[in-house]
């Protein structure tokens, strides 16, 4: 087993066992910047979206309102957990026939090349291994329209001339010694997407208990 597939599984495993308590432990606390993004990306009537790491569905459920009845959204995650608690929410929402979640891995996605008009991750981009984030990257470049747009939410490392907080010094430390516990660490996502060929539109930078969250709109070339 490569190490991807090893750290997908961990993934995997965690996911599934906080899934249905997930919007009480995690997404209180990152709404505000989820939907700081998902404002930036401006999905538009009729589109395609695609998200990577939907979580329990939320941004989803929001995209499918804004695409309306012409318009498509896919998702995908790495937890069935993840999927059961999304289906139940769609399904609520009566917005089926526009939501098509599935369980994948990210670095090897199976849609069409040029296939969505935009796309989104929301606390994702960092859970991927270092070397995985531009295999990551790349695919959203393959599956995006030229200029398609990719809007990204994430922990972000602190800007240049500012000091880590100490809850950030702790998470980063509990990261590198309990990463089954603690699965994503600070990126510069800027870079990361800057490297893989996008074309940086905006950076928006928010907090959360006091550790820096970057907000990046960007284009594909």
């Amino acid at each position: 087993m490569s190490q991807t597939q090893a750290a997908h599984q961990t993934n995997q495993g965690f996911y599934d066992r906080i899934s249905h308590a997930y919007d009480s432990i995690a997404d209180a606390n990152e709404h505000v910047a989820r939907q700081a993004g998902e404002t930036l990306l401006a999905i538009q009537p009729g589109e395609r979206v695609l998200e990577i790491g939907y979580g329990t569905g939320n941004s989803l459920i929001a995209f499918a309102h804004q695409v309306g009845p012409k318009g498509h959204v896919c998702g995908l995650d790495v937890s069935p957990g993840m999927r059961e608690v999304t289906l139940k929410k769609v399904q609520q929402a009566g917005l089926a026939d526009r939501i098509d979640a599935k369980v994948g891995d990210a670095v090897a996605l199976d849609w069409p090349n040029d296939w969505f008009d935009a796309a989104f991750m929301s606390f994702t981009l960092e859970l991927f291994r270092d070397e995985d984030i531009h295999r990551v990257l790349q695919q959203l470049q393959r599956v995006l329209k030229p200029s398609g747009r990719l809007a990204s939410v994430s922990m972000a490392t602190v800007a240049e001339g500012e000091k880590e907080s100490l809850l950030e010094k702790t998470y980063q430390w509990s990261h590198r010694h309990f990463p089954h516990i603690v699965d994503c660490r600070p990126i510069d996502a800027v870079a990361a997407m800057k490297s893989a060929g996008f074309e940086i539109e905006r950076e928006n930078r928010m907090s959360i208990w006091t550790m820096p969250v970057s907000v990046v709109l960007a284009t594909n070339h």
